[in-house]
């Protein structure tokens, strides 16, 4: 074999080595906000979004692959379609285009819509994307309590630190006395920008008890 040719080889062996990545990914498909839960699976990580949701669903496409029509039957129409979060953001490009990391939370929901912008950033994914940001790209997560003990508890869960104040561009779980939970980003909301949750003390201890209390939903219950 001459030198030149074993060389590309060996480069894409490398490169083929290098595009996997060790771990899982998740994969979630519901319906109407999240208020029906039709799948939640597993996939490798390292795969595109389109690969993850073709490993686990029987899916249609336009556009050459980019765009996802049909999901195990159900099909976009009026103003109904699929719409696809990573870790709680609104994606900003094709599933073909997303590369899947270890822990990240894929989630297509199907849903009517005014705006296809519309819901840029949804809790239904938490602890996301306090611990795995977006993109590979993962920003501070701090928390703030009067409470030492609860807000330790709380940095634990969101792989962050207890605070006194938070620092620019940092997500941020607050601990708010009296306050009704809710579930916010930062304008703009393009993915991976900062996020703050603020909840009461009651809310707090609850969601500690069962992270996944708010799975699945646009809005904290």
């Amino acid at each position: 074999m001459r030198r030149a040719t074993l060389l590309a080889l060996l480069a894409l062996l490398a490169a083929g080595c290098g595009s996997r990545a060790k771990g899982k990914a998740t994969v979630w498909v519901t319906r109407d906000r999240g208020s029906v839960v039709a799948l939640d699976a597993r996939v490798p990580a390292g795969l595109t979004a389109m690969q993850g949701l073709e490993r686990v669903a029987k899916v249609s496409t336009r556009y050459g692959g980019r765009y996802v029509r049909t999901v195990n039957g159900v099909s976009e129409h009026g103003r109904s379609s699929w719409f696809y979060y990573v870790n709680g953001y609104l994606a900003d490009r094709s599933a073909s285009e997303y590369r899947l990391r270890p822990g990240d939370v894929e989630w297509w929901d199907f849903r009517s819509w005014a705006d296809p912008a519309q819901d840029p950033v949804v809790v239904g994914a938490f602890p996301e994307p306090f611990v795995h940001g977006y993109d590979g790209h993962r920003r501070a997560a701090v928390v703030l309590s009067a409470d030492e003990a609860l807000g330790r508890r709380l940095a634990r869960l969101v792989h962050g630190r207890l605070a006194s104040r938070a620092p620019a561009g940092a997500n941020v779980l607050a601990v708010v006395p009296g306050v009704r939970p809710r579930f916010s980003g930062h304008a703009p909301l393009d993915p991976g920008a900062p996020v703050r949750f603020e909840l009461d003390r009651a809310f707090a201890e609850r969601l500690l008890a069962d992270p996944s209390l708010a799975a699945h939903r646009y809005e904290v219950p």
